[in-house]
């Protein structure tokens, strides 16, 4: 039997935080304790906010926290041809549309129908939900909108792709204490609408990419925040349409700020760089963020 395989995958568009911490060190603790390989990976589509002095950083906080993981890196930026194939391959299947709405466009749509009465959809993350007008256009308008330079994105048509699987999905989540016990969670792809696969400067988006990757990486155990439980629906349905293994999944507690929020790059006092300067040791961050040290 094939040892299982985890990855932990930063974007290099700012300095590495508590919550980016916890999560490397306990892919790292599940990995070693499962027998396993980490692998990691860059998640840097963002070409204009991702930096190699970002990258940089990166690597040396994590191997001060005396993490090991396996060469080669992979780096997205270098393997936009694997997200463009797939999202060929939704197109042949009339599964994606382009979406010319502007933003200023949508927030005006929204405004109208909810002046008029209507209680318009948000995503689990709180979003408005697309329009989706576009999908009425003819070949010949798309065509011609395309080819007069307006800009536009790649958006999944969710009910035409709900209507082409036909059943219910789900996902394995398994637990940090023992990643062989696992629970079946229904998928919600629905709440998120018609989500971006790609937009016209960039050939792909985060939910296209992971998913291609940890199939290509052969990635089994992927364990990441709770911010991200929601969109593994979204997740689930590309690996569905795509013909792509389905991994187990772990969404880990979140690091929160002195707000009680989130952690951002911006914080610069949970910044673990900062923190290092100011003299802390691997040690000091593992109590931190609540594991013990090693």
């Amino acid at each position: 039997m094939n040892p299982p395989v985890f990855r932990f995958a930063p974007s290099p568009n700012g300095r590495l935080h508590l919550g980016h911490a916890y999560s490397a060190l306990l892919n790292q603790r599940l990995a070693d304790a499962a027998g396993g390989r980490l692998l990691l990976r860059l998640e840097d589509i963002d070409t204009t906010r991702c930096s190699p002095e970002f990258e940089a950083g990166i690597f040396d906080v994590l191997h001060w926290l005396g993490m090991l993981w396996e060469q080669p890196v992979r780096r997205q930026s270098e393997h936009f041809s694997h997200y463009e194939q797939s999202l060929r391959k939704l197109a042949d299947e009339n599964l994606v549309y382009p979406a010319f709405m502007s933003r200023g466009e949508i927030r005006a749509h929204i405004v109208e129908q909810e002046a008029a009465g209507k209680n318009w959809p948000r995503d689990p993350d709180g979003v408005p939900l697309y329009p989706g007008l576009d999908k009425a256009l003819s070949e010949k308008k798309r065509v011609a909108l395309i080819d007069a330079g307006k800009p536009f994105a790649w958006r999944l048509d969710m009910e035409a792709v709900l209507a082409r699987i036909g059943r219910p999905l789900a996902w394995s989540e398994f637990t940090a204490n023992d990643p062989s016990v696992l629970s079946r969670v229904e998928a919600g792809p629905q709440d998120w609408g018609d989500v971006i696969l790609a937009r016209r400067d960039t050939p792909t988006s985060y939910h296209l990419s992971v998913v291609v990757d940890d199939a290509l990486q052969g990635i089994t155990h992927v364990v990441r925040g709770q911010d991200l439980f929601a969109a593994t629906a979204v997740h689930r349905v590309l690996q569905e349409l795509l013909g792509l293994p389905a991994p187990a999944y772990h969404h880990h507690r979140l690091i929160l700020g002195p707000d009680g929020r989130k952690l951002s790059k911006s914080l610069r006092d949970t910044g673990i760089a900062a923190l290092r300067g100011n003299g802390a040791a691997p040690d000091d961050i593992r109590r931190m963020i609540g594991l013990d040290p090693l």
